[in-house]
């Protein structure tokens, strides 16, 4: 029943650990810091780098391995197949290449008798239960619209590589066609602007509607003309890997100062048409968006522990159903 998770001394690691240790799941803290490791007086396994760790995840077979240490779209193939046969795999990744990547490894899940779930954050969540919610019992949709507005205090300190993994790949996933920047009004009186993406929200909702026809928009996009129309050639420099690891090594060491999150809470949204012009709107409300997300991924990877999830590779929703959004904190507005 050890539930592992990589990289555990970072900020995400550490929330997670928390989450946990709460709902009283033995946990392995996995990392390359032995001194670190020691000093927080739980179990722990010392790996230096992916594949280090997937030779132990081979030799000791934990039940269930949570992937911390990002860079999704080359670290979550190598854990996730050594959690093979019958072991299970969680990330946060939120880019659509990491996204399908991992969901192409369905049919080795499936023989191996394991689940890999991947998205297991805010964003993906957020709009996915939404959209399965609002869908329920439903024809396919015509269209879908999904909002992901995250609410994000500042602790202070590094960025750290995760994070600014994450930040890259949102602000160089900008995308102009048809998704221009607007104002959202929330349920609850605050607004917030958000902008097109292209992002794993994207793949999950196409997934939970069955229409191909998903525009997401994001708070965490810009929405300035001016940076909007560089963005897509930003992009496109850091597709090239070193460019990329230079952009993520240079943000993770930035120190950021203590701040209070922008909105009071996190929402995730969609607007449903169908072919005969009837619409269904609904919402996700979470509080401060990494707490949400480190319960979510505490959520998904116990119940997967306790053997819950179905076989095969899978956006959250996809593996467990829309109220595990609900036992991480989130209530529905439909």
């Amino acid at each position: 029943m050890e539930i592992w998770v990589l990289g555990a001394l970072g900020r995400t690691g550490r929330a997670i650990t928390a989450e946990l240790e709460r709902r009283d799941v033995p946990v392995v803290l996995v990392g390359r810091n032995r001194e670190g490791l020691a000093a927080t007086g739980a179990t722990y396994v010392v790996a230096d780098g992916v594949d280090a760790m997937a030779a132990e995840i081979r030799r000791q077979r934990p039940a269930v391995v949570i992937n911390t240490i990002g860079e999704y779209a080359t670290t979550a193939a190598t854990i996730a197949r050594a959690c093979l046969p019958g072991g299970h795999y969680v990330d946060m990744a939120a880019d659509p290449v990491a996204v399908r990547r991992l969901l192409d490894l369905h049919e080795e899940a499936l023989a191996g008798g394991s689940t890999f779930v991947t998205g297991a954050g805010f964003g993906v969540l957020a709009t996915e239960a939404v959209v399965a919610k609002l869908c329920e019992g439903r024809d396919t949709p015509s269209n879908v619209e999904v909002d992901a507005l995250a609410s994000v205090a500042s602790d202070g300190g590094t960025v750290g590589v995760a994070l600014a993994a994450s930040i890259v790949d949102a602000l160089t996933a900008v995308t102009v066609r048809g998704a221009k920047p607007r104002t959202l009004v929330l349920p609850d009186g605050e607004s917030a602007k958000v902008a097109g993406v292209d992002s794993g929200e994207l793949i999950a909702a196409q997934r939970a509607s069955g229409t191909p026809d998903v525009t997401v928009f994001s708070g965490l996009a810009p929405t300035a003309p001016v940076i909007r129309a560089l963005v897509p050639l930003l992009g496109r420099v850091a597709s090239i890997p070193a460019v990329r690891r230079f952009a993520v090594r240079r943000l993770a060491a930035i120190r950021t100062k203590p701040a209070p999150r922008p909105r009071t809470h996190t929402w995730g949204h969609a607007v449903v048409t169908w072919p005969g012009g009837t619409t269904r709107e609904g919402w996700l409300r979470a509080d401060e968006a990494m707490d949400f997300t480190a319960a979510v991924v505490a959520e998904v990877a116990a119940r997967l522990a306790r053997g819950e999830g179905k076989p095969g590779a899978h956006t959250p929703v996809s593996a467990l159903g829309a109220e595990v959004a609900e036992a991480a904190g989130g209530t529905f507005l439909l």
